[in-house]
């Protein structure tokens, strides 16, 4: 994702890799301590860099530096899915997906560190809005990409818009995850995909001759 490196000087190959090594400092520390218990000094000292090197490539201080977290979390959301989301062909390959959108959930529980870091930049922001706009599109882009292959095996009829299918799954799975940052508990999340993929199953052009 590009949109927490808009302000970013050029960089070489070793300001690259420092950049990144502080971003990456910077998402364990706040996912250790929290978006507010973290300081520009813990950081620092997790990274062992200087102020003057987080201000060369953050020039903005904390607020660039937390969206650029935002950004790397927002990439792990995807990244988490691998490499089933890339590779929705079969129902098998759906069903690991789902396994693993469940298991990082559960895993992550009641802390979204990407949620955390929204909120502190203002979810009205635009750089805010576009970065999550940005994960959205990429999430609904592959899972459409994956039901378009299914159509094309013919394990899918050409009937169902691809594009609004996978818009209903990703609003599945965050109405999921809201439910089980409010509660800790995961039985939202796993009934919202399995009733999902059971109602993408019903458009198989198998299922419909079934109940004809």
């Amino acid at each position: 994702m590009s949109a927490a490196g808009a302000t970013a000087p050029r960089l070489t190959r070793k300001g690259v890799a420092t950049r990144r090594r502080i971003v990456e400092g910077a998402a364990e520390e706040i996912r250790e301590r929290g978006v507010t218990g973290t300081t520009l000094d813990d950081i620092r000292a997790r990274t062992a860099t200087s102020k003057s090197q987080i201000f060369h490539y953050f020039p903005g201080g904390k607020d660039e530096l937390l969206l650029a977290v935002a950004a790397r979390e927002a990439e792990r959301v995807l990244e988490d899915q691998e490499p089933h989301l890339s590779d929705l062909g079969t129902w098998s390959a759906w069903q690991d997906w789902r396994d693993a959108v469940v298991r990082r959930y559960e895993q992550q529980g009641v802390n979204c560190p990407l949620g955390m870091l929204i909120t502190e930049l203002g979810r009205t922001t635009p750089a805010s809005q576009a970065l999550t706009g940005q994960l959205i599109s990429q999430w609904q882009s592959a899972l459409r990409a994956g039901i378009e292959r299914m159509q094309d095996s013919g394990e899918l009829g050409r009937q169902l818009d691809a594009d609004r299918t996978a818009a209903a799954l990703v609003a599945a799975v965050q109405g999921g995850v809201t439910i089980l940052m409010s509660t800790g508990g995961i039985a939202h999340l796993e009934a919202a995909l399995d009733t999902s993929l059971a109602l993408l199953r019903t458009s198989a052009p198998s299922a419909s001759a079934g109940g004809a």
